[in-house]
């Protein structure tokens, strides 16, 4: 099944299009009591307003060895999409340069939401100074320090999200489209 990814700039307008066109309910067992109907799905709204709103987030990065790496760390939510960076030397940045696979969860287990894709470095080689500085905005206001480079755009392959498990269970879904 073929489902679009969207990348650059997703604002809330191009949202309605995410919540009509991708949502769906999170595949598991039936014990779970997870819902078949798509009454009670939440919104792409609720995706952005709880990773804006966040002070640190845990993200899972994947070692050379193949072993899982989690971490705290700090984002921010700029034309939606996350976006977080780290330092040059840090394991989970040279993690992200051998393989871009990631995860990213709030650190509420309550109102949950999980974006699990691909990061994308932003630096100056890679990416224009206005969104540089848009990060660099959005890191000052939110924990009163410029961050520099290098930041990831998570760029997302399914996202999951609920807050009142199993009844609002949501899953959005990208694909490799143009």
């Amino acid at each position: 099944m073929q489902f679009r990814r969207v990348y650059d700039s997703m604002t809330d307008e191009d949202s309605r299009f995410i919540d009509d066109a991708h949502r769906s309910r999170p595949a598991t067992e039936a014990s779970y009591g997870i819902p078949d109907d798509r009454e009670g799905l939440l919104p792409w709204e609720f995706v952005g307003e709880k990773l804006a709103g966040d002070r640190s987030y845990w993200i899972t990065t994947v070692r050379p060895d193949g072993f899982p790496h989690v971490r705290p760390t700090w984002g921010v939510w700029v034309d939606g999409a996350f976006h977080c960076g780290g330092g040059e030397r840090t394991r989970w940045v040279r993690n992200l340069e051998r393989n871009p696979d990631i995860v990213v969860h709030r650190e509420d287990a309550a109102e949950v939401v999980i974006l699990e894709g691909r990061a994308e470095r932003l630096d100056e080689e890679t990416a224009d100074a206005e969104l540089l500085e848009s990060l660099e905005a959005a890191y000052e206001e939110k924990y009163d320090v410029r961050h520099g480079t290098p930041f990831f755009r998570v760029r997302p392959d399914v996202v999951f999200a609920w807050a009142d498990f199993p009844t609002d269970a949501t899953r959005w879904m990208f694909d490799e489209g143009p």
